[in-house]
């Protein structure tokens, strides 16, 4: 059964985009740094070949780094819809679980290879109910779902070292059976960048 990949993203719009990583990068720099991250993101989530692959888009759609991946990698694109992440992230699930198992992922972990994704899609179709990557600083950087459940992410701390320990007691209350894969590290703070370029896991410059 296919098992379909949805990659949330934010605008790389200059002065708005990786707001913390503008100190070492400036505008432009950090919004370059967020088109070649989601272009990462996609060009890995069609590579695995798991189902299909969707961009949801924040605030819109229109920006020409999301119409641009829709075109190149054939992909379709969603506005994120919800008052917070955790709201957002519960939406897309809802219409993803349509068609079966699902997988959420963000465009800041670089880190984030097909074998994860695979490794992610197999827990699932072994009977999990749910499957993560934890990231390093506390939250995950991919979740996956059988069926979408609200209690994952309502009134979650979202932004902070905590997430995934909050999700993890959800889980248990819920009585859910899951899987995390090893931890992954993300690019969010001025020294992520150190890691990134050192690294080599891709170029700074954001594609064409």
């Amino acid at each position: 059964m296919p098992v379909d990949i949805a990659i949330f993203a934010r605008a790389p719009v200059a002065g708005e985009a990786k707001t913390r990583l503008i100190p070492r990068l400036g505008d432009e720099g950090a919004a370059a740094l967020q088109h070649a991250l989601i272009h990462r993101a996609v060009q890995t989530a069609v590579a695995a070949k798991l189902g299909s692959v969707s961009l949801w888009c924040a605030p819109d759609c229109e920006h020409p780094a999301f119409v641009g991946c829709s075109e190149r990698f054939g992909i379709s694109l969603y506005p994120q819809r919800g008052t917070d992440l955790g709201a957002r992230m519960f939406h897309a699930f809802v219409r993803l679980c349509r068609r079966g198992d699902a997988l959420l992922i963000g465009s800041d972990c670089p880190a984030l290879t097909v074998a994860e994704l695979r490794a992610a899609a197999e827990a699932l179709q072994q009977g999990n109910d749910a499957v993560f990557v934890p990231a390093e600083d506390g939250g995950y950087v991919l979740v996956g779902l059988r069926h979408p459940v609200a209690s994952l992410f309502d009134g979650i701390p979202w932004g902070s070292d905590g997430v995934m320990e909050h999700t993890r007691e959800r889980l248990c209350s819920a009585g859910f059976r899951w899987q995390e894969l090893e931890p992954l590290w993300d690019v969010d703070r001025p020294e992520d960048i150190d890691r990134l370029r050192a690294s080599g896991l891709m170029a700074m410059e954001s594609p064409s």
